[in-house]
């Protein structure tokens, strides 16, 4: 007997092609598979304008040539203040918008054939999670186009952040959330250092052998500098958290900030900045070469 997620996909099918014999339009639409792997390869291009982007301002304020240091959000903030503004964040949108439809398809379907088992389901997890931030950034695109920035990016982030961790504090137990806020931060930051050295980068990459050993160094550079980026982030919410201060919390951009002005601050951001860029980079990689599965049957036990 079908189940009713089975049944319902098969009345859809039955829709969609009803309606391709009937329109000329429709048959003109490529299949959902299609749409899917265009939405795949749209997200990693989105991730990657935006890595890039982060990378470059990063540096750039490394260098003194724009003003304090941003973060991931920041950068969006930026985007939204330059001339055709508005434009970037309808791309950048819809184009994070499709790379959450590729995570919910890898952690809930299994796109990528990670299976049950106890590294399959971590890997799954990792990727929910990765959809949510990213759900998350997409949505913070979209608002921009009711709001744009008013103010400096970087000083506006250390302010939203401040108002989240006053709204946290409020809650019950809101100290304790706070703190596990900030060793989940630590655990993501942790994270991405490892998966740099432990995964193998361009098993999921559809080139050449030789292309393969050239740009997985790129991954491997990107994840390190994403990880350590998060680091000081996370240690400045967790002593938030057991102060119960919510001005001691501080925004990605405001954090990178203060490791510039420790010595041989300036080298390590620009060393940071110079791994987003490589972030970037590999993302476009991903956008070009992925091998981009999407389930035939979504079943999210299969």
């Amino acid at each position: 007997m079908r189940s009713p997620l089975a049944l319902l996909r098969h009345r859809l099918a039955n829709l969609g092609e009803q309606g391709r014999r009937r329109s000329s339009l429709l048959r003109r639409v490529p299949p959902l598979h299609d749409l899917l792997e265009l939405a795949a390869r749209v997200g990693y291009g989105a991730r990657g304008f935006v890595y890039l982007s982060a990378g470059l301002l990063i540096l750039l304020a490394a260098v003194d040539l724009v003003g304090d240091t941003v973060g991931i959000k920041g950068t969006l903030d930026w985007l939204a203040m330059r001339p055709l503004g508005r434009v970037w964040m309808v791309l950048v949108g819809l184009g994070l918008a499709a790379f959450v439809v590729w995570r919910v398809l890898q952690s809930v379907f299994d796109a990528d054939h990670e299976g049950t088992s106890r590294h399959g389901l971590s890997t799954r997890m990792s990727q929910a999670f990765s959809g949510f931030s990213y759900a998350a950034l997409s949505f913070a695109a979209f608002s921009l186009l009711v709001r744009a920035p008013e103010g400096d990016p970087a000083v506006e982030g250390v302010i939203r952040s401040r108002e989240q961790a006053e709204t946290v504090l409020a809650l019950p137990f809101g100290k304790w959330i706070l703190v596990g806020a900030g060793l989940a931060i630590f655990g993501i930051g942790a994270g991405n250092v490892v998966k740099a050295w432990r995964e193998d980068f361009t098993a999921y990459l559809a080139c050449s052998a030789k292309t393969c050993r050239r740009v997985a160094p790129l991954a491997r550079i990107g994840h390190v500098a994403r990880g350590l980026a998060y680091l000081p982030l996370a240690v400045l919410v967790v002593f938030a958290g057991l102060k119960s201060s919510a001005s001691d919390v501080t925004s990605l951009g405001a954090a990178l900030e203060a490791v510039e002005r420790q010595p041989a601050g300036p080298w390590i951001l620009i060393a940071v900045a110079l791994g987003f860029v490589a972030f970037g980079a590999f993302s476009f990689i991903e956008a070009r070469f992925r091998r981009i599965r999407p389930p035939r049957d979504l079943n999210p036990l299969a």
